[in-house]
């Protein structure tokens, strides 16, 4: 059996994800092949896919969200993504159990106790179906069939046990943060198909693989797959991984040289290509992790350099800020200037900033952090500038982050002030 290493398992991620060379395809193409776009934030998969298509303009997205192409809802591990509308259709039955076991935990059982579930979904399902509904009203109107119980909570636990999709204003690109106000409507969903599991699984490796039973898992949140994939198991690839685990794949799919150069990349936040397996040292250092993920349920925008994550950036007020964990040499640096001038168009005035604010760029600035000391150079003036929207929050109910809460739980993408109530637009959107 072939052993891979994991600059082997770096150089197939990144190829596969369209982190090598950007690639040709339409948006709905690249969403497609990725199975759906984390969206914890709206603006964030907008620059997944800059970061990866040539040429990627807003309108390529925003289109197919107005046309119902490609929709925003509970996914993956309980999760906001963007999906393709069909696959949203076939594989969101799939992935029900894994939202309906968030919908069990403690934070909604608490609220919830003694209510029938199936009563409580019949009456947001009543409450739907007039039409699309902002999500306040939909818990405030629970709320009143409900008294003494949070209404916000209650209206969690409907998106997370019945199919429903977020407007387009909401998935759209606009101002940075957690949107005021979203409105959901109840969508279609197939019966589940038997041989949705196994495109799924199938899926998962054309775009993340070679990979471990834990690390499908750990992507989609569905537990106890081994013995579906074992019977799949002619039908796989088989290799070793670097530290002997069993990994697999498709038969066809590609596997560059390791020796391939990896051009500097800038992901965004909650990028799957980060989050997208169990074992991760594949894009990322262990000692890096917690700088990545430094708490409350954030997962940092990344720096990849030569494939591997090497620092996070952000972008606020027109300045960008790099924090890179390692020295990097001047070539790096150069690459790392040009990505950024090549992505601040794409964040510049006329590009649809919801605010409408009009922002000088400033210039990049950038640090090198070590665990628990900020050291490095003062200041550097880059030629342009980028910024850092504060990251979302992931939530993965299978495998999860530190202080991880689920889609329909309480964490806002800012942490709000002490003592306030949690409205229910703080859920993780």
């Amino acid at each position: 059996m072939t052993t891979l290493s994991r600059r082997a398992l770096n150089r197939a991620l990144l190829q596969r994800q369209f982190l090598l060379e950007r690639t040709g395809l339409t948006a709905l193409e690249v969403i497609g092949h990725l199975v759906a776009m984390q969206a914890q934030e709206p603006n964030w998969p907008y620059i997944g896919l800059w970061t990866r298509i040539r040429d990627f303009t807003h309108a390529g997205l925003t289109t197919l969200l107005t046309q119902g192409r490609v929709v925003r809802s509970g996914f993956l591990r309980s999760t906001m993504h963007l999906t393709a509308a069909d696959d949203f259709r076939r594989l969101r039955p799939v992935l029900q159990p894994v939202l309906n076991r968030t919908a069990g935990s403690a934070h909604f059982r608490r609220n919830n106790a003694g209510l029938d579930t199936e009563t409580l979904v019949a009456e947001g399902q009543a409450l739907l179906q007039t039409g699309p509904l902002p999500r306040r009203d939909l818990a405030r109107h629970l709320a009143t069939l409900h008294p003494g119980r949070d209404g916000r909570i209650l209206a969690g636990e409907i998106e997370l046990r019945t199919p429903l999709i977020h407007d387009p204003a909401t998935a759209s690109w606009g101002g940075w943060g957690t949107r005021s106000s979203v409105t959901v409507t109840a969508a279609a969903t197939d019966a589940v198909h038997p041989g949705a599991l196994h495109d799924l699984i199938l899926r998962y490796l054309a775009a993340f693989g070679p990979a471990t039973v834990a690390d499908i898992q750990a992507w989609c949140g569905l537990t106890r797959l081994d013995q579906i994939i074992s019977e799949m198991g002619a039908g796989l690839r088989h290799y070793a991984g670097p530290d002997g685990q069993r990994l697999l794949d498709l038969p066809d799919a590609p596997l560059p040289d390791p020796d391939t150069p990896a051009p500097v990349r800038l992901l965004p936040a909650y990028d799957n290509a980060l989050l997208g397996h169990a074992d991760r040292s594949r894009i990322i250092a262990e000692a890096d992790r917690k700088q990545v993920t430094p708490g409350q349920a954030r997962v940092l925008p990344t720096l990849l350099v030569d494939g591997y994550v090497r620092g996070t950036w952000s972008f606020t007020a027109g300045e960008v800020r790099l924090t890179v964990f390692r020295p990097l040499s001047a070539t790096e640096q150069q690459a790392v200037d040009d990505e950024i001038n090549h992505l601040l168009p794409f964040l510049s005035p006329g590009h649809g900033r919801g605010d409408g604010a009009s922002r000088r760029p400033a210039a990049a600035q950038s640090e090198v952090r070590r665990p628990k000391v900020v050291a490095g150079r003062p200041p550097r003036k880059a030629p342009k500038g980028v910024a850092h929207m504060a990251g979302m929050r992931e939530v993965e109910a299978a495998r999860p982050e530190p202080n991880v809460r689920p889609a329909g739980g309480p964490l806002s993408a800012a942490r709000p002030p002490a003592g306030r109530p949690r409205a229910p637009s703080d859920r993780a959107d």
